[in-house]
């Protein structure tokens, strides 16, 4: 979470932090445009000046006065200019008072250095000039020759850089800083009204604010339409109104169109723009071609004038009004036309009467587009929204109709319907029709919108719930959530109110477990009679519904009549022949038993789901022999298909059978087919699963990579729940190695986790436990068994059936009692790394055959690849063993194996443990080399050495900028180097020395 406003600007706060612990004074200059922040910035830097400081400032706002900015900035300073000798007084107190200084430049600026020498001898000093560019040129060229001759520091805002001095450009805000910053001015905003509020203003800090005040309760609350752009009245809006009515019509023409259809590439933008199809546009007529240049003038200068409603084009003060065609004639060059290149390459001919790429300049020159060969992009984004929402209707109908012709004789059929669809009001079947067949053929970010409006349009009560899917495969469930509402409420379509309501329970799914449970148990026995694929979805949800809520509720009864349903006495399992793992059911050749994903044989999905749902079934009832059979079953049929939905639900399976490695397999599968489908919303799901699957594998590294793919996609996905539980599981691998400051430092230092936790059991859920492991795991690294065993008691009572499973190894070494479901369950999977840990279980907890049950553990290790770590630990227990049973040399062997292999994995607390073992076997242990960077370290200093920002770097690792500065300044430390250059070149050196090493503990026989 951020901590502390302004929000997102940590990188900003940390450089002016930078300049104000200077001795020597310095200038800098945050660059960025009107809304972004650079005000706000200014007044932190005022608080974080403090007490001792003399804070001036200065506000450029109009450069035609001269002396205008110097005058605010010395102005509290005029009782110190008192004390100065008269020829230096007389000219300060004259512009104090406004007027003339009465002495040339250079008497005044030994003047302005004599006063400033007093003042810094008071305190350091800080100017704060806000809009620096438009500072008047005298009062500018006096505060540079300070920062150059004083140890003054200069903080700056700008529109553009200032030659010759840093300049900080400030981003548009993260999805977490805008949540934030909605929050902070609708405190009762929900998550999802932040998100689309988010969303609308693209990160734009000015933009967010704004339409946060604007919300009304009902829309705070979700439960109104939300604004489509910047309200009426914003300061905001006026500026782009003002900006965008001094361009020439062409020019507005072509920015309505990019708004209309945001991504298309210039050469579709200037053919939808040809007069021909813009139906009473003025022809060309010859002009003068400086009237534009009079425009762009007063567009740089920002001395346009403010538009008037419904009018085209305002006055330019000092420009005649151009009419729309002199105005279009200026922008084409004037008679002839010249010839040119516009930013985005194309190649402007200059043909009078036709609209070119010409025209795009005035936008481009004005700082309010840029043009690329991909698309017109409005700069700040926002402005995009007043370009469209600032014309008349008939003009934005015009738009999209020229836009659906162009797209239609390009090829682009379903662009070219939603284009006809955005001016069609009236229900029209056909259309519909059209939107529906083209939708099926797309990617869901393309489909949903296409799908909604056929909904509109059209009958079909399936429309919408098909745009629903769509939005929350592509990433938007707050687009989904009042389609789904308004299908759950249709008279007619018994099926798709059942199905909507299952898809809601699916969006709520983790938050309130208990009451999607119920939900989706009653929607699979409604739809179970007519729509039993619609009622095998609704259970293979409930599944997980049921596994978080801790109680299986009706799901048994109901997958039992799920699978009668389907079975067929005289059907052959399919699979191989006689194989009893499968149990016949009738192939899907009814009607009713149709595909639940759409790529592959949809009978092997029928019947993927159908095992899968008895075997759970059976799990939740104790019949384990059976479960095992059917969920094996489940893996055998996953080859045969490639719908991502299915290759999750078989790595889930996967996992539930100790299939660790092809659990991986598959959720990566998964993870390629979601995002070769855009199915966005699935990516961060199959990464969880996938990060889980490494973890159980013993894949530490594989698995973080995973999490933090999964965390970095997740929110643009529209699943923060996601990016939250991404974030405790890269806590909880850190806690693994008993790294305990990057394990809380991950998921907001568990906060989140518990509070999350906290409202999932509040709202009928037993809470995911990860917080609780988590804890356990840095207690037991840490030598304190005792806490441990208590945190590992509560998620034994209250987490899911796998995290029961997998924390079994771990409860039993901390209590010494036995976990009989784990070993049984370890059994049945007849896996070596699960296996090793059913017998190092044994051994802690049957004392007589300790000695058996270690070395039977070690044996089973032995036979596991990937399981380095985990029989690191059964080597440092069976040591521990071996020395309280006074047999310190067979001891000895196994600690010193131990403490190599946890030095390997830079777990230090675990080394340190081994290590303190060997000592009280009677080993003289010397302080055991760390690696020159543990892992957190080695990978920010490897994306520092790509040349990433220690902000982009906290992004993509999920940190804080403040942790990442720490964790630099270590990694400097312990290198010694000074620059990032070094930096690159050691750990080149580094990574060569490394393989040449050897990592064992020195150590002496006692």
């Amino acid at each position: 979470m951020q901590d502390s406003f302004p929000y997102g600007r940590q990188a900003e706060r940390s450089a002016i932090r930078t300049l104000l612990d200077t001795p020597a004074g310095g200038s800098l200059v945050l660059v960025g445009g009107p809304g972004e922040g650079r005000t706000t910035l200014l007044g932190t830097a005022a608080g974080m000046a403090g007490p001792g400081w003399t804070v001036l400032t200065a506000p450029g706002r109009d450069p035609s006065v001269g002396y205008a900015g110097l005058q605010q900035l010395i102005e509290p300073l005029e009782a110190l200019a008192g004390h100065l000798p008269a020829h230096q007084r007389d000219p300060l107190t004259r512009v104090i008072a406004g007027r003339e200084p009465g002495a040339s430049p250079l008497l005044l600026g030994v003047a302005l250095l004599a006063l400033m020498r007093r003042a810094a001898a008071r305190g350091p000093v800080l100017c704060l000039l806000d809009d620096a560019d438009r500072l008047d040129p005298p009062s500018w060229q006096l505060i540079q020759m300070l920062a150059a001759r004083l140890p003054v520091a200069i903080l700056a805002t700008a529109a553009a850089e200032l030659p010759g001095l840093r300049c900080v450009h400030l981003t548009p805000l993260d999805d977490e800083a805008g949540h934030a910053l909605v929050h902070r001015r609708a405190p009762e905003t929900t998550d999802e009204v932040a998100a689309a509020l988010v969303e609308l203003a693209a990160g734009h800090a000015g933009a967010l604010a704004e339409l946060a005040d604007s919300l009304t309760p009902a829309q705070r609350r979700g439960l109104a339409p939300l604004p489509g752009g910047l309200p009426h009245g914003s300061s905001l809006r006026r500026r782009f109104q003002t900006r965008l009515a001094a361009l020439p019509p062409s020019t507005r023409r072509l920015l309505l169109l990019a708004a209309a259809a945001p991504g298309t590439p210039p050469a579709e933008l200037l053919a939808a723009a040809d007069p021909a199809l813009w139906p009473g546009t003025p022809s060309h007529e010859c002009a003068d071609s400086a009237l534009v240049e009079g425009v762009d003038a007063a567009l740089v200068e920002g001395v346009d004038a403010a538009p008037v409603e419904g009018v085209d084009a305002a006055p330019v003060e000092g420009v005649d009004a151009p009419s729309d065609e002199d105005a279009d004639r200026a922008a084409c060059g004037g008679p002839g036309g010249a010839a040119g290149e516009c930013a985005c390459g194309a190649l402007r001919e200059g043909a009078c009467g036709a609209v070119t790429a010409a025209h795009l300049a005035p936008a481009e020159r004005a700082g309010l587009i840029t043009v690329t060969a991909d698309g017109v992009s409005f700069r700040p984004p926002v402005a995009g929204l007043v370009a469209y929402g600032e014309e008349p209707l008939f003009r934005r109908h015009a738009a999209h109709l020229a836009l659906a012709v162009v797209f239609a004789k390009r090829g682009r059929e379903l662009a070219a319907l939603v284009q006809r669809a955005e001016v069609t009001s009236a229900p029209d079947g056909e259309l519909a029709q059209d939107l529906m067949r083209a939708a099926a053929s797309v990617p869901p970010a393309d489909a949903w919108r296409a799908q909604r409006h056929a909904a509109r349009l059209g009958d079909d009560p399936s429309a919408l719930l098909a745009a629903a899917r769509s939005a929350v495969a592509a990433g938007r469930p707050r687009d989904a959530r009042p389609l789904l509402r308004q299908a759950s409420r249709l008279r007619a379509g018994v099926e798709v109110r059942a199905r909507a309501r299952g898809a809601i329970a699916e969006i709520k799914l983790r938050g309130a477990p208990a009451e999607s449970r119920d939900v989706l148990l009653d929607v699979a026995a409604d739809l179970l009679p007519t729509d039993p694929t619609g009622a095998l979805d609704a259970l293979l949800l409930a599944a997980d519904a049921c596994g978080r809520a801790g109680d299986p509720s009706r799901y048994p009864a109901l997958a039992r009549q799920a699978a009668a349903h389907y079975r067929d006495p005289s059907a052959t399992p399919f699979g191989r022949p006689g194989d009893p793992s499968l149990t016949p059911f009738r192939r899907p050749g009814d009607p009713s038993a149709t595909s639940l994903g759409k790529s592959g044989d949809p009978g092997w999905e029928i019947e993927m789901a159908l095992h899968q749902v008895i075997g759970l079934a059976d799990l939740m009832t104790g019949d384990e022999t059976s479960a095992f059979r059917h969920l094996r079953a489940v893996m055998l049929l996953a080859a045969r298909t490639t719908d991502p939905v299915a290759l999750t639900r078989a790595a889930n399976t996967g996992i539930l059978l100790g299939q660790d490695r092809r659990a991986a397999h598959l959720a990566n599968q998964a993870v390629t087919q979601a995002q070769r489908r855009g199915h966005a919303a699935l990516v961060p799901e199959a990464l969880e699963v996938a990060a889980f699957a490494e973890l159980a594998a013993g894949r530490y590294d594989a698995a973080t990579e995973n999490a933090l793919d999964g965390a970095a996609v997740a929110r643009g996905a529209g699943r923060p729940d996601l990016a939250v539980s991404h974030q405790a599981l890269l806590g909880l691998l850190a806690a693994f190695m008993g790294d305990a400051e990057t394990a809380r430092q991950r998921g907001d230092a568990g906060t989140v986790r518990r509070h999350d936790t906290a409202t999932a059991r509040e709202r009928g859920g037993a809470g995911d436990g990860l917080g609780d492991w988590t804890e356990a795991l840095l207690d037991l690294a840490a030598g304190h068994p005792d806490r441990a065993a208590e945190r590992l008691a509560r998620v034994a009572r209250t987490g899911s059936m796998i995290l029961r499973v997998a924390i079994a190894p771990h409860l039993a070494e901390t209590t010494g009692k036995s976990v009989d479901v784990f070993d049984r369950w370890a059994a049945r999977t007849a896996q070596p790394g699960w296996l090793a840990l059913r017998s190092r279980c044994r051994a802690l907890t049957e004392a007589e055959g300790a000695d058996d049950y270690f070395r039977e553990a070690l044996g089973w290790h032995d036979r596991d690849a990937d399981g380095g770590f985990a029989r690191a630990h059964t080597q440092l227990l069976y040591g521990r063993h071996l020395r309280r049973h006074r047999r310190p040399a067979e001891a000895r062997d196994h600690l010193r194996r131990a403490a190599e292999t946890f030095r390997r994995y830079d777990a230090r607390p675990w080394t340190d443990q081994a290590a303190r073992e060997l000592r009280a076997a009677g080993e003289r242990v010397t302080t055991v080399d760390q690696a020159p960077l543990t892992a957190q370290q080695e990978r920010i200093a490897g994306l520092v050495a790509e040349g990433a920002t220690n902000r982009e770097v906290a992004r993509q690792l999920h940190l804080s900028p403040r942790t990442i500065d720490h964790h630099l300044r270590n990694v400097f430390a312990r290198l010694g180097v000074r620059s990032r250059t070094e930096l690159a070149r050691r750990l080149d050196l580094f990574d060569r020395d490394r393989r040449d090493q050897a990592a064992v503990p020195v150590a002496h026989d006692a």
